[in-house]
């Protein structure tokens, strides 16, 4: 029997991680509201990422790992973009420029200009976190 980790879209936009050993029940039941406090206040909810798992421990450990993350780096998990989960795996100090947007670039503020005035576009490199090794996520 597989057992799942998910992701929910609330209607205010924020994100719920949960794990179930049975998804479209669970979904289901979020709908309904009255399951859980957190998604109750803000329905509807929609199922943006899923993932299966072979133990209700791996995918508590999932769940407990995901939730933890910035929603930045979930909104990456969802897209699949995984040098963007790597890239927000990093302590912001540590993050190297690149090409997309952060909550400060998109205010205008965080670029830093060259010798030229010239915003410098570097790739991170790729850095696999604990959950891409494992190959679960």
């Amino acid at each position: 029997m597989p057992f799942w980790t998910y992701i929910l879209r609330c209607a205010d936009g924020r994100y719920y991680t949960g794990h179930t050993d049975h998804l479209d029940r669970r979904i289901g039941e979020h709908q309904a509201g009255g399951f859980c406090d957190f998604t109750s206040h803000r329905l509807p909810v929609k199922l943006v990422w899923s993932q299966d798992f072979p133990s209700r421990i791996e995918a508590l450990e999932a769940e407990r790992r995901v939730k933890g993350w910035s929603q930045a780096k979930k909104e990456a998990l969802i897209a699949g973009d995984w040098s963007r989960v790597s890239f927000y795996a990093k302590p912001p100090k540590e993050r190297v420029k690149t090409g997309f947007s952060t909550t400060l670039e998109a205010n205008g503020e965080g670029e830093k200009a060259n010798e030229g005035g010239k915003v410098d576009d570097i790739q991170p490199p790729f850095v696999s976190s604990v959950v891409e090794k494992r190959g679960h996520i």
